[in-house]
């Protein structure tokens, strides 16, 4: 009996636990969808880390290295059709969405792995790397936010900086 009970008490935990409101973490999810000219539907799942005083580039997502671009969890670059992405192909499915932040470039890495905490990375499951250039902007983003244009052009957009791709 002290067992069966041990057993209840320990899947109710379990249940509770993978059902937290996540909307009450400090770095909340949030989603970005949009159908862009091409026909393809791209949506984007992640969570929002905000500055609190903090640098991109140097007290957070620092230069050189992979960052998870986001928080918690991957964050999830999916598509529900081939597309290209600055000019090379991705095909449709879902991905971890990292980078590799940097002054005067920026890698955005498509990981076919995507389903797993954020900060799990493993080079060798990239299926797609690109390189963009960053920008400066006048207004201060505090937190990250990606944005998707129906012309394809995606953007993530943290503190003074902008970094944009384009998907067709």
């Amino acid at each position: 009996m002290k067992s069966l009970l041990f057993s209840l008490l320990t899947l109710l935990t379990i249940s509770a636990c993978a059902q937290q409101d996540k909307s009450a973490r400090p770095s909340p999810p949030a989603t970005v969808t949009e159908t862009i000219s091409s026909g393809a539907k791209i949506s984007i799942e992640y969570s929002q880390p905000s500055l609190k005083g903090r640098v991109v580039g140097t007290d957070v997502a620092p230069f050189g290295k992979v960052w998870r671009t986001g928080a918690n969890e991957a964050t999830v670059f999916e598509t529900d059709k081939d597309i290209k992405v600055e000019g090379k192909t991705l095909p449709a499915g879902k991905y971890g969405l990292y980078s590799i932040p940097g002054e005067n470039e920026w890698v955005i890495i498509f990981n076919k792995t995507w389903k797993q905490w954020g900060t799990r990375y493993t080079e060798s499951d990239d299926a797609l790397r690109v390189t963009v250039k960053p920008a400066t902007t006048d207004a201060t983003t505090e937190k990250m936010t990606f944005t998707i244009e129906k012309s394809g052009k995606v953007t993530l957009l943290w503190g003074n900086t902008a970094v944009a791709f384009t998907v067709q």
